[in-house]
């Protein structure tokens, strides 16, 4: 998809959304100094085009019960591409990382999971109830499946900054 050219008013709308997505088309229309019909279409340009991917309620986590947060570092064991046994050829179509990546889209407890360079091949953000839940969720979930070689978890102390906004250069 190529990439969207966004001017100077694109990015103020953007900023404003981001603080606060509930405002009404019109109170972002004042906000940059555009009549409703024009900031709308600019709106629904860049929903369109995937700048503005969603609109959502941000929770606190530690209101919904959600006191710990953890990231995990995962490692998958290496599988040689050329398995010659019947299993391997079943599955040939799929890998470690492919069963890996589907397994993490079904566990609640990863909001975010990334694929990285070095050392690891994925970074896991948990958020849990407390070290019991993390716990259940390790030897049940996580450890037990196939793929997985080796977890290094650290937790998160104290919240510096969260933020969802991204910066609008």
């Amino acid at each position: 998809m190529p990439k969207i050219v966004l001017d100077k008013t694109d990015r103020k709308i953007l900023a404003i959304l981001q603080a606060d997505g509930r405002l009404s088309n019109q109170d972002v229309a004042d906000r940059v100094s555009l009549s409703p019909s024009p900031c709308l279409r600019r709106i629904k340009r860049l929903e369109e085009a995937g700048v503005i991917r969603q609109y959502v309620a941000l929770l606190d986590p530690a209101q919904i019960g959600l006191g710990l947060l953890a990231y995990v570092n995962v490692r998958l064991e290496k599988h040689s591409e050329g398995s010659s046994n019947a299993a391997g050829a079943r599955r040939a179509t799929s890998s470690p990382h492919a069963d890996f990546a589907l397994s993490v889209e079904h566990w609640p407890e990863v909001v975010a999971c990334y694929a990285m360079t070095g050392e690891m091949d994925y970074l896991l953000r948990v958020h849990v109830e407390d070290m019991d839940h993390f716990s259940r969720f390790m030897m049940q979930t996580l450890l037990s499946h196939p793929a997985v070689a080796d977890v290094k978890s650290s937790f998160a102390l104290q919240r510096i900054k969260d933020t969802t906004a991204l910066p609008l250069m």
